[in-house]
């Protein structure tokens, strides 16, 4: 996962969660914000951050807010890096050797992100980004979500069917100590993580070699549920 010509910037401010401040090269820029969750631990003013540039003039905006610089992490919080980061890792052999991914597949009332026979076996496969960090351990989500929720239910719906699942939790970041649910926030997506892994659903995390340009999944993480 590579991006192409990148500006160094100083964030300001975020007016709203399309859109946000970003001082480039002594002018004040409105950049797109790839990610619409709150981010708030990641975006402070005065951050240090890297947006991508495009050079399409039907843009409304010229940058993509897509790396900031937290302590001593480099974090992507591009919401469109782990889809795409995950699927060279599964095609590479992530899960195992695999004669067929496929994005964007429908199983019951859900849409998943990974379709994967191994072995002529199907496999239902969710991606879920990570940003939030504290003292080494990563926890989600950073907000209550219902359509993560319902996801969970599916995939345990997918193992009662008699084909594979997994909740793979790409963490924008290196190095951590280990990811957990988010409880204080949404006590129902841990409820439900937790029946997940009961019934069989496999929850995997795995952290990311992050640069200014680029993210590429790197190594297991620990997952407590």
């Amino acid at each position: 996962m590579r991006y192409g010509t990148m500006a160094e910037g100083r964030f300001l401010d975020r007016p709203n969660r399309f859109i946000a401040h970003v001082e480039i090269e002594g002018r004040v820029e409105t950049v797109h914000v790839k990610n619409t969750g709150r981010c708030r631990e990641l975006l402070r003013p005065g951050a240090r951050v890297w947006c991508s540039v495009s050079d399409n003039p039907a843009r409304k905006t010229k940058y993509d807010l897509i790396t900031v610089e937290k302590g001593r992490y480099l974090i992507n919080m591009d919401s469109q890096a782990p889809n795409a980061a995950a699927k060279a890792w599964l095609e590479g052999g992530g899960l195992g050797p695999a004669e067929l991914v496929l994005p964007e597949r429908k199983f019951g009332n859900s849409r998943f992100d990974f379709y994967l026979e191994r072995n002529g076996r199907g496999m239902f496969v969710e991606v879920k980004g990570v940003t939030l960090e504290e003292g080494g351990v990563c926890r989600f989500p950073d907000a209550p979500t219902e359509r993560g929720v319902k996801h969970l239910r599916e995939l345990i719906e997918v193992k009662r069917e008699g084909m594979d699942a997994a909740v793979l939790f790409v963490i924008q970041m290196k190095p951590v100590k280990y990811l957990e649910p988010n409880d204080a926030t949404d006590p129902a997506f841990g409820q439900a993580l937790r029946e997940a892994a009961t019934a069989g659903v496999e929850v995997l995390a795995v952290d990311c070699r992050v640069t200014e340009d680029s993210m590429e999944i790197g190594d297991p993480v620990e997952v407590r549920l």
